[in-house]
C-alpha cells in the first residue's frame, strides 16, 4: 500500500506506527516501526498500553515522497520465546542477511531482545528459536560500524525495566538511583560475527556534562530514559535518545562507540502524546529524523504516527534543534 508523505505528516494512516528505526540499504529508505493496535487500552507507567503484535516494514521512493507498507514482517505468535508487546524494533544488513531486533515479554513476563533474520529488507523475517542470552530491557538499535563490527544499544526505564538489572540480575522491586546519584545509561554489547550473540555482557555507558560529571538522575532534562541510537557524523559517535518525563530527544558525542558520551543540546522539542522515539539517518547526501507523535489519533497516548524531517548539523559538529510544529 502506497501513501503519499509530506515532511512533518504522517508516513502511513491506515495503521499507527511508532518508534521508528531508519535505514538505507541497496540505495533505499526503509523504516521499521512499532505497530499501535487502534483500540482502547487504559495508561500506566508500565506501559501497558503499549500492546504491539507484530511488525510492518515501511520504505520510501527516492524522493521521499511516496511511503509503502510491505505489510506483517513478524508477528508475536512465530516467536517462540514471546509472549507479548512487541516494542521499538531495529534492524542491520551484514553477511548478506538482514536482521531484525527486537523486544519482547518472556512468558515469565521480563523483557528480552530477540532477532530474526530475512533475505529482503522489507521482510518477512524468521525469528530465532530464543532471545539473545544475557539480553534485557527495550528498545535495540544495531550501529555496523567502519570496521564492520557491530554494537547493539537498548534499555529503558520504568516499563522497560531497566532499573530492575542494576545488579546483574532481575530484582522485580527494585528502583533507580536517588535524583542526586548518577543516573542510569544505556547498556551497549558487542555482537558476535553472526549478529545472534553477545560477544560479552553488556555494559553500562556513561553520559557526562563538558566537566566530565556525571549526568544525574534528578536532572531531567538531560538524564537518559529511553530509546538510544547511535550514529556516527564526521568521525564522532552521536548518542541520542529520549528524556521521558521532559520528552525531549537529546543527544551526547563521543569519539568512542562505548562512551563515554559527552552532552551537548537538545535535537527535538517535545511531540504530541507521552512519548518520543527517534532515529537518525544520512539519505542522499542529507540527514534525516524520524520520530513519533499522537496527532493524527488527537492525542491517544497509544496510536502514534511515524513522520520525518531534515536534520542540520552546525559548523562546529552540534545539532540545530527542531521544533517538530514549526512549519
Amino acid at each position: 500500500m502506497e501513501n503519499p508523505v509530506k515532511r512533518n505528516e504522517p508516513l502511513v494512516r491506515h495503521i499507527y506506527t511508532a518508534d521508528p528505526s531508519a535505514h538505507v540499504f541497496n540505495g533505499k529508505l526503509y523504516i521499521y516501526p512499532s505497530h499501535d493496535l487502534d483500540h482502547e487500552q487504559v495508561s500506566n507507567d508500565n506501559g501497558d498500553q503499549y500492546d504491539m503484535e507484530d511488525y510492518h516494514v515501511l520504505s520510501m521512493n527516492d524522493d521521499l515522497t511516496l511511503c509503502t507498507d510491505h505489510g506483517e514482517a513478524l508477528h508475536v505468535k512465530d516467536i517462540p520465546w514471546a509472549k507479548q508487546q512487541l516494542w521499538a524494533p531495529d534492524a542491520a544488513f551484514k553477511n548478506g542477511t538482514y536482521y531484525l531486533f527486537f523486544p519482547a515479554r518472556d512468558h515469565d513476563g521480563i523483557f528480552r531482545i530477540g532477532v530474526a533474520t530475512g533475505s529482503s529488507p522489507s521482510g518477512p523475517f524468521e525469528p530465532q528459536p530464543d532471545y539473545i542470552p544475557g539480553s534485557f530491557s527495550i528498545d535495540p538499535a544495531v550501529l555496523v560500524d567502519d570496521d564492520n563490527k557491530a554494537y547493539v544499544y537498548f534499555g529503558g526505564l520504568w516499563g522497560g525495566q531497566l532499573e530492575k538489572w542494576q545488579t546483574g540480575t532481575f530484582v522485580a522491586d527494585a528502583e533507580g538511583p536517588a535524583a542526586n546519584e548518577p543516573a542510569l545509561g544505556p547498556r551497549v554489547a558487542r555482537l558476535s560475527e553472526d549478529m545472534l550473540a553477545f560477544e560479552h555482557s553488556p555494559s553500562e555507558i556513561s553520559i557526562v556534562d563538558e566537566e566530565g560529571n556525571p549526568i544525574l538522575a534528578g536532572d531531567e532534562e538531560r538524564r537518559y530514559f529511553e530509546g538510544p541510537w547511535v550514529h556516527k557524523h564526521e568521525g564522532m559517535y552521536y548518542l541520542s535518545y529520549s528524556t521521558g518525563t521532559t520528552h525531549s530527544i537529546v543527544y551526547a558525542v563521543s569519539a568512542d562507540p562505548q562512551g563515554p558520551y559527552v552532552f551537548k543540546g537538545t535535537i527535538l522539542t517535545p511531540v504530541v502524546g507521552w512519548t518520543t522515539h527517534h532515529s537518525i539517518v544520512r539519505y542522499n547526501e542529507k540527514w534525516y529524523l524520524f520520530y513519533h507523535d499522537s496527532s493524527l489519533s488527537k492525542g491517544a497516548d497509544n496510536k502514534r504516527s511515524v513522520k520525518f524531517t531534515e536534520l542540520t548539523y552546525n559548523e562546529d559538529g552540534t545539532i540545530q534543534t527542531i521544533d517538530p510544529y514549526d512549519n
